[in-house]
């Protein structure tokens, strides 16, 4: 069984043909990758890294929130940087620390071709809690 979330309250809006997030069985839910898009204007940040991150754990969250679980029910995230340098790098992870705290969920950072972003983040979350 399975359940997709295309719309969640105050939250992104898919630009494409793919659900924000995959409620699958075993009680998992599979969130796309985030984008630094505010959903109020529907328009991407060309800020820093450290804003776009926020915008994007911000999006991350409302749609957790939006399939009823929270942050800290993340198990895994996967966070790609268009640029893999270690002020990228280090501006993205003060954000992220500022989402995720006590025990962090298991997380790959890789360098990625992004289209006009700095920053896309994606997330497995356990539903069960």
């Amino acid at each position: 069984m399975r359940k997709c979330y295309t719309t969640v309250p105050d939250g992104p809006k898919a630009i494409g043909p793919y659900s924000l997030a995959v409620a699958a069985s075993g009680n998992f839910l599979f969130v796309s990758g985030m984008t630094p898009m505010d959903p109020a204007t529907g328009k991407m940040s060309d800020g820093p890294v450290a804003e776009q991150t926020r915008l994007v754990l911000e999006n991350m969250r409302r749609v957790v929130e939006g399939a009823g679980a929270k942050l800290s029910d993340v198990v895994s995230c996967r966070v790609f940087l268009a640029q893999l340098t270690e002020k990228n790098f280090a501006e993205m992870n003060r954000v992220y620390t500022e989402f995720f705290t006590g025990d962090h969920p298991a997380r790959t950072t890789v360098g990625a071709q992004l289209m006009n972003m700095a920053v896309e983040i994606e997330c497995v979350v356990r539903l069960d809690g």
